[in-house]
Parts: C-alpha cells; sequence; structure tokens
C-alpha cells in the first residue's frame, strides 16, 4: 500500500514535465512554421499532439498532487498544481481553436460587399504562388457568410471621400498592418496583416466610395492558405471598421 501512494505521489514529476514538454511543443506548432522549419499542417499536427500531451501531463499532475497534499509533501504539491495549469493551457488552446472552427463556416474570404467585393490590385504578385485565390468565389461562399457573420456590413461615414481615405489609412496603419498600397486618387488601399501565431499572411483590400454627403467603405480580408480562418478575417474587418467608428462625430 506504501509503495502505491509513493507511486501516486511520485506521478507529480513526470506530469510536471510532460505538461511543460507539451506546452513548448505547443508554443513551437506556431513559432515553427513563421520561422520556416516546416509546413503549417505538419504545425497544425504538432499542436493536435501537443494537446494530447497537455491533457496526460495534467491527468498525472492531479494525482501526484492530490496524493502529495494528502502526505503533506509541499514539493509534490507544488509541481502538481503547475502540472495542472500548464497541461491545461496545452489542451485548452488547440481545443479552443477546434471547437471555435466546428461553429464557423470554412471559409477564408470575408468582405462587407458580397455582390461587388473590393479587387485586389497591388497585391496580386504577392499572392502568385498562394494555395488560395484572390478571385472571389461568390455563391455559397456568400451565402456561408451571411449565415456565419450577419454583421459584417459596410460602414458609411459622415466624411468626403479624401477625409474617409485618410482616417481608414490611419486605422490600417494603427493595426499594425503593412501597407502594401494607398491609392488616393482610386481611394484603394491594400495591406497585408500577419496572424500571431503561425505567422500566416492574410490580405486586406479597403474601397471607399461617395455615398450621398459622406462615404461608404468597404473591406475584403482574405486568407492565402488554409480552408478556413477561424473567423480571424470577420475579426479584422470588425476591428478596422469599429476603429472607424470611433472616428466618427459624437451626435
Amino acid at each position: 500500500m506504501k509503495n502505491f501512494i509513493h507511486l501516486l505521489r511520485a506521478a507529480a514529476l513526470p506530469g510536471f514535465a510532460i505538461a511543460l514538454v507539451s506546452a513548448l511543443a505547443a508554443l513551437l506548432s506556431g513559432l515553427g512554421h513563421r520561422w520556416g522549419w516546416w509546413d503549417y499542417r505538419l504545425g497544425f499536427t504538432v499542436l493536435k499532439w501537443a494537446a494530447w500531451g497537455g491533457a496526460a501531463g495534467m491527468a498525472l499532475s492531479l494525482i501526484g498532487c492530490i496524493a502529495s497534499g494528502a502526505s503533506g509533501l509541499k514539493r509534490g504539491l507544488l509541481l502538481g498544481l503547475a502540472g495542472i495549469v500548464i497541461g491545461a493551457l496545452s489542451f485548452g488552446l488547440p481545443w479552443s481553436m477546434r471547437s471555435q472552427a466546428q461553429g464557423l463556416p470554412p471559409i477564408h474570404d470575408i468582405t462587407t460587399d458580397t455582390v461587388n467585393p473590393p479587387q485586389f490590385v497591388a497585391i496580386l504578385p504577392l499572392r502568385k504562388n498562394a494555395p488560395n485565390s484572390a478571385d472571389y468565389a461568390g455563391g455559397k461562399i456568400a451565402e456561408l457568410q451571411k449565415k456565419g457573420y450577419p454583421d459584417i456590413a459596410p460602414l458609411v461615414m459622415e466624411a468626403p471621400p479624401g477625409a474617409a481615405f485618410d482616417r481608414a489609412l490611419s486605422a490600417a496603419q494603427a493595426l499594425s498592418w503593412e501597407i502594401v498600397a494607398a491609392e488616393p486618387g482610386e481611394y484603394r488601399i491594400e495591406a497585408t496583416a500577419t496572424t500571431l501565431m503561425f505567422g500566416f499572411k492574410d490580405d486586406v483590400v479597403i474601397r471607399i466610395t461617395p455615398a450621398g454627403r459622406g462615404s461608404r467603405v468597404d473591406v475584403r480580408s482574405v486568407s492565402r492558405v488554409g480552408r478556413s480562418d477561424l473567423g480571424t478575417n470577420a475579426r479584422r474587418i470588425r476591428a478596422f471598421l469599429n476603429s472607424l467608428r470611433a472616428q466618427q462625430p459624437k451626435t
């Protein structure tokens, strides 16, 4: 019986080690793609196994934590608690991404105008070898977007196109997008945004047109790789439009 209890207490150390290695693997899954070590598909595979490793580390750490706590072993208790937290994070991030993907439409081209979406010009050479086309598919894609992101719509600003263009450019720069083209004569801005974890390159085009005494702002954000974007492009458009709304005069 004593040997069995000792074995349970000893689970805290391997549990912590497995959780820690899993956390490092989860971190490297994206950084490895960013640094050119591997393809993003392998990065997702690493992330998946890191999640299962995190779950295993968390389970072992929990056993060791309970056994150490009951025996009054402070070191084992602290290792167990640390393993539980680290393992939960290693498992929780991929699981959250997976759950999010299941609840979102499997699309990667989001626009405020699904009938006549803004078109890329200057960015096209940068997307020449990208798996995803810059051509808007329309049809089913537009239908899926309306169901999944019904709030994505044009913004009408109480400013003439020139002033709206300047505000749009400032908002894009404030979001740390890489400006590829800014054409004030055409009221068109093109930029590239880089995602945080995997370093994916997504392209954005902003189109401003006159609308009565003001201006209409349309935005389109498209991923270069991947079938689903996990909602990234929609969040990017919302953040940009919210930045512009904050610049609207108070009524």
